[in-house]
């Protein structure tokens, strides 16, 4: 009996304590709390993290990579990450500013200078802050701007960074929706201008630059861009869409993720753990290495510069109000004893939820491979389940 017992209580243990490849430390597994949230939100799968002084200390997925399959995920298959990816490019951009190739008030003239003359008038004063902070008066996504990303990627040949100019120069001549600096307006557009000045003073492509500058140091091994799922595979969750009311899963290809010319608003991808790691690195505000920017930098794109209008009809990935600071949100949340920062990003297939809490070198992370609503609730629900269980473990 007694040995009975002690085999129960192995196996108990075992089925609540794993550990990840690479380190030597234990961890909670979240998949007990996860499991419900599949049948509760109608979710395909979801994988969430928590981080605490670095050092993830609970983690869990659960569901399948392609609903109507028996394909478990794992805490090792790719989620993307949408707009997540911004805060990576304006890391990128503190880079050059560290370097002197870039400042926060370099204007987007200063950049282009060759098309100065033919530019908006206002556009010419953008400066990189401004975009960083989507106020610089360059509209939210419309159909204007997603024609024009299908034109960039159908009319010119040559790299993603031939690309990005050929979209900068079109863009160039319209008129700006407000004042630079005056209304906050959710801008993948922006974004993609920054990764074209990163493009333009790098000499590299923005795409190889966050591979060799924050990818690689950050050791995030699983971090891609573009689809998660390799084409003609179902090597990593499928993103999920709802069409008439029957989900569908959507493989890799054309049709798996937004134009690759939007690469720097948003279209990496990694597993949870190493979603978990850049969202540590980050709370930790330059307390561990590496040390890609310096303390001061990552505490400026951290901090808000601009109040956000109330968005009660926010579309998933979109900020839903609070304030902006560079590639970073700030959220006031009843489940939390101050402003959290906060992003989220959504391809409209995948879902990804980024928290932290600086004060307390605290973060959590949260993907899904479906979007809309009920996924937006489920993940605001799990969030503070989560900072209500671990926040305050020391």
């Amino acid at each position: 009996m007694y040995g009975t017992r002690r085999y129960l209580l192995a196996a108990f243990i075992l089925s609540t304590i794993f550990f990840v490849p690479g380190t030597a430390m234990a961890q909670t597994s979240l998949d007990s709390m996860l499991n419900p949230y599949l049948t509760r939100y109608d979710l395909p799968a979801i994988a969430a993290a928590v981080v605490k002084d670095g050092k993830v200390i609970s983690a869990g997925a659960v569901g399948t990579r392609r609903v109507g399959a028996k394909i478990p995920v794992t805490l090792n298959d790719r989620f993307h990450i949408g707009s997540d990816t911004k805060a990576m490019t304006a890391l990128l951009a503190a880079m050059l500013v560290e370097e002197g190739r870039l400042r926060w008030d370099t204007t987007i003239a200063e950049t282009f200078p060759e098309l100065a003359e033919k530019m908006d008038p206002r556009l010419r004063r953008v400066t990189l802050e401004q975009l960083l902070s989507h106020t610089s008066g360059i509209p939210s996504d419309n159909e204007d701007v997603f024609n024009s990303y299908g034109e960039a990627m159908s009319q010119h040949e040559g790299d993603l960074d031939a690309l990005r100019y050929w979209l900068v120069k079109h863009w160039s001549k319209r008129p700006l929706e407000s004042a630079p600096g005056t209304k906050f307006a959710y801008s993948n557009l922006g974004y993609v201008i920054i990764g074209a000045m990163i493009e333009r003073l790098g000499k590299k492509t923005w795409d190889e630059t966050i591979t060799e500058r924050i990818f690689i140091p950050l050791k995030l091994p699983t971090a891609g861009l573009g689809p998660q799922a390799s084409l003609g595979k179902i090597d990593a969750p499928l993103g999920h869409l709802t069409v008439d009311g029957q989900v569908k899963a959507v493989l890799a290809g054309p049709n798996g993720d937004v134009p690759s010319v939007m690469g720097p608003a948003g279209i990496a991808h990694m597993s949870i753990l190493d979603f978990a790691s850049w969202a540590g690195w980050n709370a930790g505000e330059g307390k561990r290495k590496p040390a890609l920017v310096k303390t001061e930098t990552l505490r400026k794109l951290h901090t808000p510069v601009f109040t956000m209008p109330e968005m009660k009809d926010a579309a998933p990935g979109t900020p839903p109000g609070g304030k902006y600071a560079l590639g970073w949100g700030e959220l006031t949340v009843d489940w939390a004893p101050y402003p959290l920062l906060y992003h989220g990003g959504s391809n409209s297939m995948n879902l990804a939820h980024i928290w932290l809490d600086t004060k307390r070198d605290f973060a959590m992370v949260i993907v899904t491979n479906i979007s809309g609503q009920k996924a937006n609730t489920a993940f605001a629900t799990l969030a503070n389940e989560l900072y209500t269980k671990f926040a305050k473990i020391k």
